[in-house]
This record gives structure tokens, sequence and C-alpha cells, in this order.
């Protein structure tokens, strides 16, 4: 079940409030022996998160599946994907465990699907929160996903204050459906999505790799592939040259843009529109661009043509925006 972007804050007694985690959205699927963790794309992720998985494993006594967030936090406490997203991409075991020692990651549970043989989908979301949290053995890495009745815009201002991305809000009575629902919704601090990475242009003077990103995105019937803009700032030296390795493998000849005005010449690289790149922006521009965009990381866990442009929703028909945001 996935959130839909709304534009303001708002606070109701028919809705929850949930903080939004910088991580990777996983089900952890327990036949009452083994677990396996899969991604969005159904991806398993007990490779790359051993320590995750086992605990999750202990934290288990009969078959179930539970929906959460793994994060790593920075040095400030906060949920960061910069800091997760150095736990992506290995195969080595030696190299898996000296991540996982610099980076240690963590599992924030918010849902149950189903527990012994009872499919728990249909019962309302306050009931799943309870049969939940009686069914897992809390600790330090597998933790409660704490959240407030009614008031949403405190919790709001609060996550804008300390620099996170935003809130997330949950209707009591939701039931939980696959996709995209107006029943869970995402109110967000700043601009962060998702894009495709289409191109790059050469580094100028000591940068090295790459001098950025040529990203876009899906029209909304999932056709053209639209430019949305050159981001050159958010790396690492490691990054820049882990990308270039990347991109290297995936170059053509063709532009795959089909909308919009990329920059041409021998500086520029067309590659496979194959990475999805998560991306911090200002806004968008009158023409369609990112303003003043910043790269966050690659997203495995994410396909390139889910990738559209999102647009707050301002009423969607949900019943309960009772009070929204005066500022």
């Amino acid at each position: 079940m996935v959130c839909t972007l709304v534009a303001e804050p708002f606070e109701h007694p028919s809705w929850i409030f949930e903080p939004k985690f910088d991580g990777l959205r996983v089900l952890g699927r327990f036949d009452g022996k083994e677990l396996v963790m899969l991604s969005r794309n159904n991806q398993p992720q007990n490779a790359q998160f051993p320590d995750i998985a086992a605990v999750l494993r202990e934290s288990l006594s009969v078959p179930c599946i539970v929906d959460g967030e793994v994060v790593c936090f920075d040095e400030q406490g906060r949920t960061s994907f910069r800091s997760l997203q150095q736990r992506f991409h290995l195969k080595d075991a030696a190299e898996i465990q000296a991540r996982m020692r610099k980076y240690p990651a963590y599992i924030y549970l918010f849902d149950i699907l189903y527990l012994d043989r009872y499919d728990l989908k249909l019962i309302p979301l306050e009931e799943r929160k309870e049969i939940l949290r009686q069914t897992v053995q809390w600790s330090d890495k597998v933790r409660w996903t704490e959240f407030q009745q009614e008031n949403g815009l405190d919790l709001w201002h609060e996550a804008c204050r300390q620099g996170d991305e935003g809130i997330v809000a949950k209707h009591r009575q939701s039931r939980y459906v696959s996709g995209r629902s107006d029943w869970w919704v995402k109110i967000k601090c700043i601009g962060r999505q998702e894009f495709v990475v289409a191109g790059f242009t050469n580094p100028q003077r000591s940068r090295v790799g790459l001098g950025a990103l040529l990203v876009g995105y899906y029209s909304d019937d999932g056709k053209p592939l639209i430019y949305a803009g050159k981001v050159g700032t958010g790396y690492t030296r490691e990054t820049l040259l882990d990308l270039r390795q990347r991109l290297d493998r995936l170059e053509q000849e063709d532009c795959p843009f089909d909308e919009g005005q990329p920059p041409r010449g021998a500086n520029v690289h067309w590659v496979r529109p194959r990475l999805v790149a998560e991306i911090a922006f200002g806004e968008w521009t009158q023409n369609g661009l990112l303003r003043q965009p910043r790269y966050e990381g690659l997203r495995p866990d994410k396909k390139p043509q889910e990738c559209r442009r999102e647009r707050p929703k301002a009423e969607n028909g949900r019943k309960g925006r009772a009070k929204r945001s005066q500022h």
C-alpha cells in the first residue's frame, strides 16, 4: 500500500499521523521457520541486510507478513537514505559485514497483513496496529512506529523544523490495499521523488566521475520520457566514481528523452534508462524543470517505469480535512 502525495498538512480525529522514514520499504514474510524481506519491486533484501533479517526473524513466533521500513541514521539521529545506500549493491560477504558495523540498520514496523492463517487486510488499520503490537517482540533493532491521533499539524511542523522529509497520514478505518491509495497520504516539507537517469555530463576541472546527472520521468500513461533537469550537487567523490562505472555500462548513442530540452554536445553522454535516483529539490519551475536539485542516492527498490511526476492533491475526496495549516 503506497501513499498519495497531498499539498497541505491537516488534522482530524479519523486520521493518525506517523513520521515519514527516509529508508527502504520492505515486507517481512515469515512462514514459521524462514523469513524473507522483499522490497517494493519484489526483490529479496536478506543478503544486503542479514542483520535485520536475523533480528526480525527472532522477533516473530508465528507465520505472518509485516510491513515496515529499514533505516540507518545520520550523525543528527535522523533517518538517512544517504547512509542506508551504503548497504546497497553489495555482494562480498566481508564487505557486507564491514558496512553492517559502520552503518548499523534498524527496522520500524507499522502494519501487519497476515497472521497465522488469517488475512488481515480487510481489518481496519487501528485494529491491525493493535494486532501488530501484540505479535512482535520489540527491541532496539525492531522498533514500533509511534503515531499521533488527530493532530497532524504539530507533527508536520516539528518534522520540517528538524529537517525531516515530512509525515504520513493514515485513515484509522483504512483497509490494506495494493498500490497507491487516498486513505494513506504523505505530506512533505521539501520536494523529493524518484527520477530516471538517462544521461550525464563530463566532469570539469578537479571533478571526477561525472559533472551532472540528466534525469527525467515518464508521463502518466507511461510512454514518453520527459526531461526534468540536470543534477550536479549532492555527490561524494566515491559516489561520483561509482556512478560513472555504472553509467559507462549503460551508455548508448541516442538520446532517451522524448520530451523536453536536455543539453547537447560532446560533453553529454546518453544511457539506457535503467537506473532510478532519488532527488531532493526546491520546487518545479514554470518550464517543468527542477530548481536546486540535489542527488540523494540510487533506488534499487524502484523500477524506472514507476517514475512519474508527483503532483500533490489539494483535495481528493477524502473525508476529514477538518483543519488545515495556516502557514
